[in-house]
């Protein structure tokens, strides 16, 4: 697991956010704080809860609900999209997990610190 600091642009159905999102390739889905969700978009109730474990040993968080939003660096116009489970009380504000970074090919340099992408990719294939 290894974890990188990069700003993004969040857009949702209320509107936009610049944050800095914890790309973490130990967590199996992207989350936002409910906090920052509430002020980007409109909260989707999951069809079930969601239970996650957490870095602690034994202490495990619940999600109830999730939020679909687009996201941009801030060097390209490229955009990403993604549903972001909510968690209540989030030790950031925005996490990018494995399976995000998986779908949009977004890649973690460790040497460099930094998160690789696409700069150039603008086509949405169906």
């Amino acid at each position: 697991m290894a974890l990188i600091k990069k700003p993004v642009i969040l857009v949702g159905s209320k509107g936009r956010k610049e944050v800095t999102a914890l790309f973490d390739s130990g967590a199996s889905y992207s989350c936002i704080s409910k906090k920052t969700a509430d002020e980007l978009a409109h909260l989707d109730p999951l069809p079930e809860p969601m239970e996650f474990e957490t870095a602690e040993k034994g202490v495990t968080v619940t999600a109830e609900y999730a939020i679909r939003v687009d996201f941009y660096f801030k060097d390209t116009p490229r955009r990403f999209t993604d549903e972001l489970v909510v968690i209540e009380d989030l030790s950031e504000k925005l996490i990018i997990g494995a399976t995000t970074m998986q779908k949009w090919k977004i890649r973690l340099d460790f040497d460099r610190e930094d998160v690789l992408y696409d700069r150039k990719m603008h086509r949405l294939r169906i």
